[in-house]
């Protein structure tokens, strides 16, 4: 079901794209970066009102770590991607910026002294998602003025929301299935809910983000490759953690710094890696280096459990 969701989604949102005279930067952004995370979504409404504070925090950075280092280097080492301008200077510093708001809104560095992600806390995080809704209708406006060339077949209508939904169906019943198990086999084990968020929740939700960036890639489609990425990290900070914490404040560990910080670095990397090699491209050792620093991740999160 995911594999084969992420494959109408893509397609789906290409087709779009291509009636409309929208790039699939854009495309990758909204429809396939909100879709990818509807997982994401579902589960820490759950947690949240459960009031499972670790795995609301654990299974958001857990998925952007995910989405950074795993899923963008499998996609890199399939085809190297190339990088829109816009996303260069745009939409890798808001991935930053998020980072960076939501790092002073847990420790409590401002309006609050206290380590809890609040209900005004997630009315600042969704001005911000607001605020990026608007980029990209700007963005869109001025895509349709200046449309790409896209080698993609046209599609009826209701074929094209047909593989839209069906793919989004598809991608949040896989998802689900993955995490339900995979919850009931980690809590027999015994681990906490905190790694329970980091790994396992954060892999199963951060899967339809997996298959559609390496499905986009077996379609040299970078645009979709990397907007699903960073435009899914943007979404779990600035929508999902908002809509988590209106819900009920949601408690932070000062441990989870320790990610923000992974992500935070791992982005600004990305960022540079922009000018490196092949100028604004994720070239494939690059890719590799993203993959080795997840795997040196999760070795270490393993080990401090045992």
């Amino acid at each position: 079901m995911l594999i084969k969701g992420a494959d109408w989604l893509v397609t789906g949102a290409s087709a779009l794209a291509k009636k409309h005279n929208v790039s699939d930067l854009v495309i990758g952004l909204t429809i396939v970066a909100f879709g990818t995370s509807t997982p994401e979504l579902v589960v820490n409404t759950v947690a949240s009102f459960q009031q499972h504070s670790d795995i609301v925090f654990g299974n958001i950075l857990g998925s952007n770590i995910v989405n950074l280092f795993f899923i963008l280097g499998v996609a890199g080492l399939i085809y190297p991607i190339t990088v829109h301008t816009n996303t260069v200077w745009k939409e890798i510093p808001v991935s930053v910026l998020a980072v960076v708001v939501l790092y002073f809104l847990s420790n409590g560095f401002l309006l609050h002294q206290s380590n809890v992600l609040t209900r005004f806390d997630g009315l600042i995080l969704l001005a911000f998602f607001s605020a990026f809704l608007y980029y990209i209708y700007v963005q869109m406006k001025a895509d349709r003025n200046d449309p790409e060339k896209l080698s993609i077949k046209k599609l009826a209508g209701w074929k094209i929301w047909l593989l839209i939904v069906g793919g989004l169906a598809g991608l949040v019943l896989g998802g689900k299935l993955v995490v339900d198990n995979a919850v009931k086999v980690a809590t027999e084990l015994g681990i906490s809910e905190k790694i329970i968020g980091l790994t396992i929740i954060a892999i199963g939700t951060s899967l339809p983000e997996l298959m559609t960036s390496v499905v986009a890639a077996m379609k040299k489609n970078s645009d979709i490759a990397i907007g699903n990425v960073i435009g899914s990290n943007i979404f779990n900070i600035f929508l999902i953690l908002s809509v988590s914490s209106l819900i009920n404040p949601v408690q932070f560990n000062p441990s989870f710094n320790l990610e923000l910080y992974l992500l935070g670095g791992g982005t600004l990397v990305l960022f540079i890696a922009m000018f490196t090699g092949g100028k604004k491209r994720l070239d494939r050792w690059e890719s590799v280096v993203l993959m080795v620093t997840y795997l040196l991740y999760t070795v270490y999160l393993v080990s401090k459990e045992i």
